[in-house]
């Protein structure tokens, strides 16, 4: 089997190492030609790719795979939105030309909108931000295609080594909503539900990534910021836009039990 994952980065990165000690031939790309011994040092074959028309013409031997994870930049810029679904469209282009039949789509809870309520995959997602519309349509692009069958994986905000949360808020005062809960994925849990997903074959379908455990950002980020030796942030007291992320299909589908639960007895 071999897995191509466009988008070697902070969490591609670590999925491809994962995959490699599964025994499956990882193919990955990045945009940066620093990066590329990176890859090849734990033994991911490199493409160097910039996402345009291009793309699939001038890489084939990336696209050339049984899987394709496509993990790009979730934050889209305003005046990028366009551009944004052109690559996801230059991205089906190049899927559709090399035949590729599973796809896996990393997307973000983003697309959920701060109801007030608690949300699962089968919750209609409502977004209420620009880049939340955006990332919906990607998705909706995705799922729409006739000749290949994606997942998509709506991860939380993503945690784990290099990204300590308590360097996020560090020192800083008033901040607002702190009494809102927080929906977020620690890094070993975001590869270990795709890991379940590609070992189950479970294509077609839509999966929420995020950790069962919902403390207030106040609780979360203080005690974050205390166990990493950051400067204790201030939170005001109150509670405006929010939303719980429940993983309902994680755990009943692919039977995944997170490993990281207790966001408050956390080590980072």
């Amino acid at each position: 089997m071999t897995v191509s994952i466009l988008g070697c980065g902070w969490f591609g990165f670590a999925l491809a190492k994962s995959l490699l000690q599964e025994g499956v031939a990882v193919k990955g790309s990045t945009t940066s030609k620093s990066k590329l011994s990176e890859l090849v040092d734990v033994g991911i074959i490199p493409f160097l790719i910039q996402i345009d028309q291009n793309a699939g013409e001038s890489n084939p031997d990336f696209f050339d795979c049984d899987l394709l994870v496509v993990c790009i930049p979730p934050q889209i810029k305003a005046e990028e939105g366009e551009l944004f679904l052109q690559k996801i469209n230059n991205i089906i282009s190049a899927i559709n030309q090399y035949q590729i039949s599973k796809v896996i789509y990393i997307s973000t809870t983003g697309v959920y909108g701060d109801l007030g309520i608690e949300v699962n995959e089968n919750s209609d997602p409502q977004p209420d931000t620009e880049n939340g519309k955006l990332l919906l349509q990607a998705e909706l692009i995705f799922q729409s295609q006739p000749n290949f069958k994606t997942t998509i994986v709506r991860f939380g905000g993503l945690v784990g080594p290099g990204r300590h949360p308590g360097r996020f808020f560090a020192g800083k005062k008033d901040i607002a909503n702190g009494k809102a809960p927080v929906n977020l994925i620690h890094q070993v849990d975001a590869v270990g539900v795709v890991m379940a997903i590609v070992k189950g074959q479970y294509f077609g379908q839509v999966f929420n990534g995020c950790s069962p455990d919902h403390p207030s950002r106040s609780d979360f980020y203080t005690g974050a910021a205390r166990q990493g030796g950051f400067e204790i942030p201030e939170f005001k007291d109150e509670l405006k836009g929010w939303k719980i992320v429940s993983s309902t299909k994680v755990s009943e589908l692919l039977d995944y039990e997170f490993k990281v639960k207790d966001w408050l007895n956390c080590q980072f």
